[in-house]
């Protein structure tokens, strides 16, 4: 877990870039219904946990650097012991003090009272607009109450700043805590990758297979998966965001699975494809050994000081290689990583920051040139090829094959560690792991 030491840090580093006479104000996520009376299972904003650790709903984190009374503010739930038995402990003001450090908290339903009070005589808002219309219109309404109120002597903020351009670069280069966390999560995402494989049989369900990563997950300590799970059989792994995971696995398929778990916020995000009965065929392992190919290549070129565009682009030549060495490109290599030619089997990146989103924040571009890799970063390397059914001009024996290999990579001092390697991707040490099994 990350430590109270290690939020209050980043707090006051977001404060420093911040400035004095500023103010932040991150509301928190909102519980969402399922159906009717029933909700999801809240899962907190991702800025606001960065910040605070709380995990409650209903709570509004208010920073004010120089603050002569405190800088750090929590609005949030009272504690209610009706409410309490029907749906679990709140912390209540003295536990937002108490248990994450604020200097102050307030009763959410005070906020209107409380909230343009310590806005007033402040220049500069910090706030993310565009994600809660509801209380975007809240934050102008406190501001335009303090408008409204200049020939008395008040002073509303003037400058209104996207938070985020900051607090998305502070979350981009990992600390020696969020490391360890997401190495766990990448430990537990690898042993529920091995279990798949060794549970796998023709005639199961994707279903099946789904039940056991997350069993692994919840087992291991990670109760949540950081996104839902793709366990796509033979054809179905042609689908980039297949989720319906409910057909049945045939001998002679491969079977894609993208799964990865989520603990203490972090996300760990893996790819493995591997034959449902053990024995990759012919033509699914050249294809297969393309694709590890170009992973194990583009995890090499992921080294601080490149462009965070180098792996993808050496990911692309090599599959392009491998589509003409397959018989299904021809031409000149470069003409036709030129040109795209690959698009049809290979249509989309090599990979994504990763952090408390899977899909993690973090600009990447700078000055409109790809940003450049640095110590700290953490990203995803995931090359795949997909050969669908009735693809025009594709030969029938390539067809309903899709592979991806995909691993979680942190950027360090010179050059890489891979936290995923744990799950074997070499043909033979999988067709070993399954034989085993």
């Amino acid at each position: 877990m990350i430590s109270r030491q290690e939020f209050a840090r980043r707090r006051r580093e977001l404060m420093d870039l911040m400035g004095n006479n500023s103010i932040a104000i991150l509301p928190s996520a909102s519980e969402i219904v399922r159906s009717r009376d029933t909700h999801f299972s809240f899962r907190q904003d991702s800025d606001f946990h960065y910040l605070t650790g709380f995990p409650e709903p209903d709570a509004v984190l208010v920073l004010l650097p120089g603050r002569e009374h405190g800088e750090y503010v929590m609005f949030c739930r009272e504690r209610d012991p009706v409410m309490e038995t029907w749906h679990g402990r709140r912390e209540g003001q003295a536990g937002a003090k108490k248990n994450y450090g604020c200097n102050d908290a307030f009763p959410i339903d005070d906020i209107d009272d409380i909230l343009p009070g310590l806005m007033e005589g402040r220049e500069r808002i910090y706030y993310e607009f565009g994600n809660q219309a509801e209380f975007d219109d809240a934050i102008m309404g406190w501001v335009n109450s303090l408008r409204a109120q200049v020939k008395k002597g008040a002073h509303p903020p003037g400058e209104l700043i996207d938070l985020s351009h900051i607090l998305h670069d502070m979350r981009l280069i990992k600390s020696k805590g969020e490391l360890k966390v997401m190495q766990k999560a990448a430990e537990i995402s690898a042993d529920a990758h091995i279990a798949a494989m060794k549970v796998c049989q023709p005639g199961m369900n994707e279903l099946r297979i789904e039940s056991e990563l997350k069993y692994q997950f919840a087992n291991r300590g990670a109760r949540h998966e950081a996104y839902s799970s793709i366990v796509a059989g033979g054809e179905n792994a042609c689908i980039l965001h297949y989720v319906e995971n409910n057909c049945e696995l045939k001998d002679g398929d491969l079977l894609l699975i993208d799964a990865g778990a989520e603990l203490d916020g972090y996300a760990a995000d893996i790819s493995r494809t591997f034959p449902v009965n053990g024995k990759f065929s012919k033509e699914q392992l050249e294809a297969y050994n393309w694709v590890l190919k170009a992973n194990v290549e583009a995890i090499k070129a992921a080294k601080p000081g490149k462009p965070w565009t180098a792996p993808h682009d050496t990911a692309v030549k090599i599959l392009t290689e491998g589509l003409v060495a397959m018989g299904i490109l021809e031409g000149d290599i470069k003409t036709l990583v030129e040109e795209e030619a690959y698009k049809p089997y290979y249509m989309h990146k090599t990979g994504h920051w990763i952090g408390l989103d899977v899909h993690d924040v973090g600009d990447y571009l700078q000055d409109r040139d790809p940003r450049l890799l640095a110590e700290g970063m953490v990203l995803t390397v995931e090359p795949g090829l997909y050969f669908a059914p009735k693809t025009k001009g594709l030969d029938k024996k390539w067809w309903g094959i899709g592979i991806r290999i995909e691993d979680d990579v942190v950027i360090t001092a010179k050059g890489n560690k891979v936290m995923t390697k744990k799950v074997p991707k070499e043909a033979k040490a999988i067709e070993a792991l399954m034989a085993e099994a």
